[in-house]
């Protein structure tokens, strides 16, 4: 795991004046939700925003469940997503929750006027080229709620009901072509592995498949290095050093193994990443369910390349797998891992930092 304290904007919602939006082509008389796109057209590496406006148009206070409109993200198929006119699939969650209560009901005053942006591309298989029609629809047996009495003594009678917006139209120029199978795995261009996401937008997916490559590229670096040094009057030089300590050839032998293992993951395994984490990490895994890494908000500002970069935190991740490197988080940092070379490098060949930083090279040391 990759721990920071780096804090990341997630989502809006805002109270608006009170200017009734665009009426809804369906709706119940309690409430209205219009829906419209930030753009008509998408590249491949944007993010899919829209913006969901929900409207009490009466003259009393409505209750609307919750978890039935975008105010805390969304957790459940709230959208209707059409590519050439056919459905696309929802990549999101869909749990299993109580019957509402009280503190499950959203309140729209009398005029009050409510709207949340929403990141669609992570919640529906979005990344095939092609026109998209987008309509916001959710339907349930206790949508509203009759509301008696006030604060926490409020009563609440659950009413089925429907929330459904216009039908908007965009174009998204994706990653795969238009009349493509859509799929959230992507082929990996050094060989037939493949690359899954989940829960990741486009542009996510975009950047995660540079800094596959990036990592990639920095494990076939560092297996050249140790091959190169293995050979007749050539050794290991500072680059080694620093980060595994003194010369050991059972030591060398476990780092090598270990680089190779991970240059082998990122070719050849079928790595998913995971972009639902909103915790102040860097990165986990679960070491005994390869090939799965789970990206948090601390990856997102890192660079690409270099110290503490994208590529290298994903080096990191597949290192801690029992089947590539089995490796520890016995320090942190760049400071902490020279340390440990320095002074306990059998716990440093099982470090996995000290193989992120031997892998990054930075600044570069031969």
């Amino acid at each position: 795991m990759r721990p920071s304290l780096a804090p990341i904007f997630l989502s809006a919602l805002c109270v608006l004046p009170t200017v009734p939006p665009a009426a809804a082509q369906e709706t119940d008389a309690a409430l209205r939700v219009s829906l419209a796109p930030v753009r008509d057209r998408y590249a491949r590496s944007d993010e899919v925003l829209v913006r969901v406006t929900l409207h009490n148009p009466g003259s009393t206070p409505q209750f609307v469940l919750r978890w039935h409109t975008p105010v805390d993200g969304v957790a459940a198929p709230l959208f209707e997503v059409l590519r050439d006119g056919q459905p696309v699939r929802y990549l999101g969650i869909q749990a299993k929750r109580r019957a509402p209560g009280p503190g499950d009901y959203l309140r729209l005053d009398p005029g009050a006027t409510l709207s949340s942006t929403v990141e669609l591309s992570a919640l529906y298989e979005m990344n095939v080229t092609g026109p998209y029609q987008l309509r916001y629809r959710t339907s349930a047996a206790g949508l509203y709620a009759a509301g008696s009495g006030a604060g926490p003594a409020i009563k609440v009678k659950p009413l089925p009901g429907t929330l459904a917006s216009n039908q908007v139209g965009i174009w998204i120029d994706g990653r795969l072509p238009r009349g493509a199978q859509a799929s959230s795995r992507t082929a990996l261009a050094a060989s037939g592995a493949g690359l899954e996401f989940a829960k990741c937008s486009n542009a996510q997916q975009e950047q995660l498949g540079a800094a596959v490559e990036a990592g990639r590229t920095m494990t076939v670096d560092a297996h050249g290095y140790l091959t190169q040094a293995a050979q007749p009057g050539k050794s290991l030089g500072a680059r080694y050093l620093t980060w595994f300590g003194a010369l050991d050839a059972a030591r060398g032998a476990t780092v090598s193994a270990n680089i190779a293992a991970i240059r082998d993951a990122f070719e050849n395994k079928p790595l998913k990443i995971d972009c639902g984490c909103d915790a102040d990490y860097f990165a986990y895994v679960y070491p005994a369910q390869p090939y799965t890494i789970y990206v948090c908000k601390a990856f997102w500002t890192a660079p690409l390349t270099g110290t503490d970069s994208r590529g290298g935190t994903l080096l990191h991740e597949l290192s801690h797998f029992d089947v590539v490197a089995g490796t520890d988080d016995h320090v942190y940092g760049q400071g902490g891992a020279a340390e440990l070379a320095r002074t306990d490098p059998g716990r440093a060949v099982r470090n996995a930092d000290s193989h992120e930083y031997f892998g990054e090279n930075s600044p570069p040391q031969q």
